[in-house]
């Protein structure tokens, strides 16, 4: 453990070790609950009326339990030296409420049109590529608010300026989101599976890794003394810090 502290003792340190496990997490979890609301969407849609509705947005609410247990451990894993208060269960539980609030939100537009088509009997009209990035921007900056909010009530009783936790969030996910809508259509023009795949796979690495480094910046600059109140702005358009961030002595286990 003194090697793991020694090599965790700069700004720059914190932000390698977050961005790292933003981006593996973000990759296999978000590849992982799409899977599994592919798969469960294929049963669950065949029922009638509005009840394959209604059961979609539940499994895709438990599924984002997926991303969130691997985020969630994973962020924990690459913060912990520096924030020894904040234990494993309470992050991931955080984590956790975020996520399925939020996908619940993120699929409830979809849902609603769903349950409009089911009644009226027309089917839903596919927007055109820009106004659904622009939505995924929009939905973005909404799920940063969510996801980030618990997360927030955990971090607020370890760190001054835990506020801007929030912004940071949606900043990130401002930049995130569209790239994940992108990805997923763009998986969808008759491609070969396995370039399908690719595609996502990398779009999904790209994204944890971008939503790693903007909500990280603003990570290692909570994690600095209080004395030192540099721009956490400043600080994303500048990158990682190479200013000493030392963890502190003794690291928490959960």
């Amino acid at each position: 453990m003194a090697a793991h502290q020694e090599d965790a003792g700069s700004g720059a340190s914190l932000w390698w070790r977050w961005v790292a496990a933003n981006g593996a997490s973000e990759m296999l979890g978000l590849a992982a609950t799409g899977a599994a609301m592919a798969l469960l969407f294929s049963r669950v849609e065949a029922l009638p009326g509005m009840a394959g509705v209604l059961l979609s947005l539940l499994v895709a609410a438990g599924s984002g339990a997926i991303e969130a247990t691997l985020v969630g451990l994973a962020q924990w894993w690459a913060m912990h030296p520096w924030f020894p208060g904040i234990t494993r269960r309470a992050w991931w539980l955080a984590t956790l409420v975020g996520a399925m609030v939020a996908y619940v939100l993120g699929f409830l537009p979809s849902t609603l049109m769903n349950m409009g088509a089911e009644a009226s009997g027309q089917p839903v009209a596919e927007p055109p590529d820009w106004m659904m990035l622009l939505f995924a921007a929009g939905l973005g900056l909404v799920a940063g608010a969510v996801l980030s909010f618990a997360q927030w009530l955990v971090l607020r009783k370890q760190v001054r300026r835990a506020g801007w936790w929030l912004p940071a969030n949606m900043l990130a996910w401002l930049a995130g989101m569209p790239i994940i809508f992108w990805a997923i259509d763009a998986a969808q023009k008759g491609q070969p599976l396995y370039q399908a795949l690719l595609l996502i796979a990398g779009c999904l690495l790209l994204v944890g890794l971008l939503v790693g480094a903007i909500h990280g910046t603003f990570l290692v600059w909570l994690a600095r003394p209080a004395g030192e109140t540099a721009s956490p702005a400043r600080r994303s358009a500048a990158g990682p810090s190479q200013d000493a961030v030392n963890p502190p002595n003794g690291t928490e286990t959960g």
